[in-house]
C-alpha cells in the first residue's frame, strides 16, 4: 500500500476516490514517565519517555489508517495529515487521515 502526503503519486493515475480513511490513538501519561519528565524539565534535555509514547501512538494510528484503507480495497492513501489534541489533562490523541484511492496502473495496467 502506498501512503503519501502528496495528492498525486508519480507515474500513477487515480481511478477512483474511495473516501476518507483515518486512524487514531489516545494515550495517557503515567506516573513513572511524569516523574522522569519533571526531572528533565529542571535539568533540560529531550523527554525520551514522551517521545517514545508519541512514536507508539503515531505508529498505532497509521496501522489503523492502513487497516481501514485495506477494508476499502484501496491501493493507496494520499494527502495524509496528522493532528494532535488533548483529550483530558493527562491524555492526548494522535489522528492521521487521508484519502483512500484505487490506482489505474495497479488495477488495469492501462
Amino acid at each position: 500500500m502506498i501512503i503519501t502526503t502528496t495528492d498525486q503519486i508519480p507515474n500513477q493515475d487515480i481511478q477512483d476516490i474511495l473516501g476518507i480513511v483515518k486512524g487514531n490513538s489516545v494515550r495517557a501519561r503515567n506516573l513513572g514517565r511524569d516523574a522522569v519528565a519533571l526531572l528533565k524539565n529542571v535539568v533540560g534535555g529531550e523527554l525520551d519517555e514522551y517521545t517514545k509514547l508519541l512514536y507508539q501512538s503515531r505508529e498505532q494510528a497509521m496501522e489503523r489508517l492502513i487497516e481501514e484503507a485495506k477494508n476499502l480495497n484501496a491501493d493507496a492513501v494520499i494527502n495524509i495529515r496528522f493532528s494532535t489534541a488533548v483529550v483530558v489533562q493527562a491524555a492526548s490523541e494522535i489522528l492521521v487521515y487521508g484519502t483512500a484511492v484505487k490506482l489505474k496502473s495497479i488495477n488495469n495496467n492501462d
